[in-house]
């Protein structure tokens, strides 16, 4: 019983590193004026995944960013199982959702981390540990998620899209998603603290009924992407960035920014 524990225990931990994207996703992309808008908190890997456990982790902050100024829709957020907000779209234009999560923690064993730190471009923190021999050692962590969702309300759009909310780890889209279309392409700045991020790993997904398809961009020194628009559906931008933990308990804290957008 005791090996078998054991097991699912390590089997747990590699999941939980591989399920680590996050994103918010609204039921559809564009709506129309009174139309109840209703987005889920979604975990998991390749822009597929399951809802958020709201009982385990916290949002600290949910925004809602329109030309008319911010509000905040932290308290309306629900701990259910999906549908965890609802907000009607009252006036025409493009909203902006933005979420903050509260740090979670994590401990990883050495294979696992690494391959984790491998897959998402953090060759950085790979090459600390193998100059201080710690490949083989187990790695704890801090993890915040930092994700903002774009959708439009009517046919008027407006510059919401390209607001600098001011979240430690950011994407930001240099046109608005909802004024493209297939064949166009889309730049995004990759902002960590207030900065641009170049030389950063970022994932950009979109998907076809049920398939996911994935580009590895790298940004420029400019700290942005470019990217071609080769579907129709829903999109997203990920990124993460790691540091040393700031405050005790972990040693590293990792930052997680997503931003997705349908075309």
């Amino acid at each position: 019983m005791k090996k078998l524990t054991t097991t699912l225990f390590i089997v747990a931990f590699a999941v939980l590193a591989q399920a680590h994207e996050f994103w918010l996703l609204p039921k559809k992309f564009r709506y129309k004026a009174g139309e109840e808008i209703n987005v889920d908190l979604m975990v998991g890997e390749s822009f597929e995944g399951e809802f958020w456990d709201l009982q385990r982790h916290r949002v600290e902050k949910l925004e809602l960013h329109r030309l008319n100024g911010v509000k905040d829709l932290t308290k309306e957020v629900k701990p259910t199982e999906g549908n965890n907000l609802s907000f009607k779209a009252d006036l025409a234009g493009t909203y902006l959702f933005t979420l903050k999560s509260n740090d979670a923690y994590i401990e990883l064993e050495g294979k696992e981390f690494n391959a984790y730190l491998e897959e998402d471009g953090l060759d950085y923190i790979l090459e600390q540990r193998r100059k201080s021999n710690s490949l083989d050692k187990k790695s704890t962590e801090y993890y915040t998620r930092f994700a903002k969702l774009l959708v439009q309300s009517g046919e008027r759009t407006d510059n919401t899209f390209k607001k600098v909310v001011g979240l430690r780890y950011e994407i930001i889209p240099e046109q608005n998603p909802y004024d493209l279309k297939v064949g166009d392409y889309l730049t995004c700045r990759i902002l960590y603290e207030g900065k641009p991020a170049p030389h950063t790993l970022v994932k950009v997904w979109s998907r076809v009924r049920d398939t996911s398809f994935l580009q590895n961009i790298y940004t420029e020194n400019d700290g942005t992407i470019r990217f071609p628009i080769s579907t129709s559906g829903p999109w997203m931008v990920s990124s993460v960035r790691m540091i040393v933990s700031e405050k005790e308990g972990a040693a590293y804290h990792s930052l997680w920014a997503s931003l997705v957008f349908g075309i």
